[in-house]
């Protein structure tokens, strides 16, 4: 299991591109669920125009980005819920997005908890936490380490290649177009991938 470490020991940017290939991993209560990380987002904290803390912004909702590194920040979109994780040392309220996983684990329960097939599962942040189950804020603001959620201490899957583009949806600010999203090129469950860019044979793995 990874630990609290992992997310302090360098900037967030960096942490982000280090996390696909890890796979997180979900003890649900229909059994273990879970896949390898192949696109997520870096928010920078304070001087980041998208982040949720953004000009030191601090909120009730948002405070788990202010916890220590490893703490998971879960909030809702529309209905939707999206898991982050705290990065950085407390009161630097910077985070991970994960936006999307290959499933590796419990496909099917994950495929009875959002009946979608093929790679329309899991590629995207709200699809991901309606497969694995995840419908509500109950793990917000726990460590990760103490949770029903961990991510694998080391690389399940070594990417070939690492593709930064801007953010998706990030439609205003200066920081609108900053390389911050990072996924594993050519792998068919991320999110926006076109069919004629993916491997089918490797997934993008080495």
């Amino acid at each position: 299991m990874i630990d609290n470490n992992f997310f302090a020991a360098a900037t967030t940017d960096v942490i982000t591109q280090h996390l696909l290939g890890h796979e997180l991993l979900y003890q649900s209560s229909k059994g273990p669920v879970g896949g390898l990380i192949v696109e997520a987002e870096a928010y920078m904290g304070v001087k980041d125009s998208a982040a949720h803390s953004f000009g030191g912004r601090r909120t009730s909702a948002n405070e788990a980005l202010y916890a220590a590194a490893g703490t998971i920040y879960i909030y809702s979109i529309y209905g939707h819920y999206m898991l982050d994780i705290a990065t950085q040392e407390l009161d630097e309220p910077q985070g991970i997005l994960i936006r999307a996983l290959q499933p590796t684990r419990g496909l099917l329960i994950m495929q009875k908890n959002r009946p979608q097939g093929d790679f329309n599962l899991t590629n995207g942040p709200g699809k991901l936490m309606a497969a694995l189950g995840i419908n509500s804020l109950d793990l917000n603001l726990q460590p990760l380490t103490a949770s029903p959620l961990s991510i694998s201490s080391k690389r399940i899957q070594q990417p070939r290649k690492i593709i930064a583009s801007p953010r998706i949806n990030v439609s205003v600010g200066s920081w609108q177009m900053r390389p911050l999203r990072f996924y594993v090129a050519h792998n068919p469950y991320v999110s926006g991938m076109k069919k004629g860019e993916y491997d089918l044979d490797k997934y993008g793995w080495r």
